[in-house]
């Protein structure tokens, strides 16, 4: 099983690869496949019902909320004699800590198991439920460390898209999903980048009402038009927002000294662009080509590449991190 993506960045939330680019990858692959020896096993000797109980995700959702509104009672109350700015915004790279590696790792962070209400019948079905479990804690990699935790929107429990590159790309592929970096003190959202062996992917997804139409006629126009049915709407053209990521990043890319193509791809699940001719170096991905593409994009035979982690590195040093002590 090697379909499960590393999502080494969310927003702006604290992340474990953040604190050691060079451990976690291997560290997960490595989780990721005793993981799944060890459920296949139980499954084929028929004890896995035993060992598992069913954990609702509406529920779990709702439990983080309330997780989420205590902890800032918490947070607040154990501040109230300090500057909060000092606690939500100081750089990870700026604080003073010792070595993680000296910390020993809370109980979750190298074991996984997966939480199941029935037997599976097939092999493919089992995989199924595995990769769904697995989707939760890849996002409590990519919002606490051993020391630190963010908040996490509960939103993200439910944004398909995330959910489907984790769970169809590969594992040598290193997503950040709309990070927040710092160019010149000011912060900054970016989309989506997914970082292969060999080139990075800048995403920006245009979506709206199913069957939508996103009509532009210039890279440089402000406006394009989103036609459904019968009705215009002005939107703002999505590329120039695209381009902006491409120019952070490649300036990030520079600084850094790494050496890494940049693909820019403007993409709709359940709408379609109109546009007439072609823009270097972009690649338009609507309805009629996102189920292509997304098979296209699975497959990959290249291991990890060394300038593809320096290029993490690069831009998880430039990123913003919100996040609290958890070692209250």
């Amino acid at each position: 099983m090697n379909k499960l993506a590393q999502l080494i960045k969310l927003q702006d939330y604290i992340s474990r690869y953040q604190i050691d680019m060079n451990r976690y990858p291997a560290q997960f692959i490595r989780m990721k496949k005793s993981g799944w020896e060890r459920v296949k096993k139980e499954w084929e000797s028929g004890n896995l019902v035993q060992n598992w109980e069913h954990i609702d995700e509406k529920n779990e959702i709702e439990e983080v909320e309330e997780k989420k509104r205590f902890s800032l009672k918490k947070l607040f109350k154990r501040n109230q004699n300090t500057n909060i700015e000092e606690v939500f915004e100081t750089p990870v790279e700026n604080r003073k800590e010792d070595s993680e590696d000296r910390l020993p790792d809370d109980d979750t962070t190298f074991y996984f198991k997966p939480n199941i209400i029935y037997n599976p019948q097939t092999l493919d079905e089992l995989k199924k439920i595995f990769i769904d479990q697995f989707f939760h804690f890849q996002m409590k990699w990519a919002s606490s460390t051993v020391r630190e935790k963010s908040f996490v929107d509960s939103r993200f429990l439910r944004d398909s898209f995330l959910r489907t590159i984790l769970q169809t790309l590969p594992d040598n592929y290193l997503v950040l999903y709309y990070p927040v970096i710092r160019l010149k003190n000011a912060p900054i959202e970016l989309d989506i980048i997914i970082l292969t062996p060999l080139e990075c992917l800048c995403i920006t997804m245009v979506e709206g009402e199913d069957f939508a139409v996103f009509i532009g006629n210039s890279e440089r126009e402000h406006f394009w038009v989103k036609k459904v049915g019968k009705q215009d709407k002005k939107i703002l053209n999505p590329i120039i927002q695209l381009n902006r990521m491409e120019s952070i990043i490649s300036k990030v890319f520079t600084q850094n000294k790494v050496e890494m193509p940049i693909r820019k791809i403007l993409l709709s699940r359940n709408g379609y662009f109109d546009y007439p001719g072609t823009i270097y170096n972009l690649q338009f991905v609507d309805k009629r080509e996102y189920p292509k593409w997304i098979q296209e994009t699975r497959h990959s035979t290249s291991p990890m590449k060394h300038m593809q982690i320096q290029a993490a590195k690069a831009l998880l040093s430039s990123v913003q991190t919100t996040s609290y002590n958890r070692i209250l």
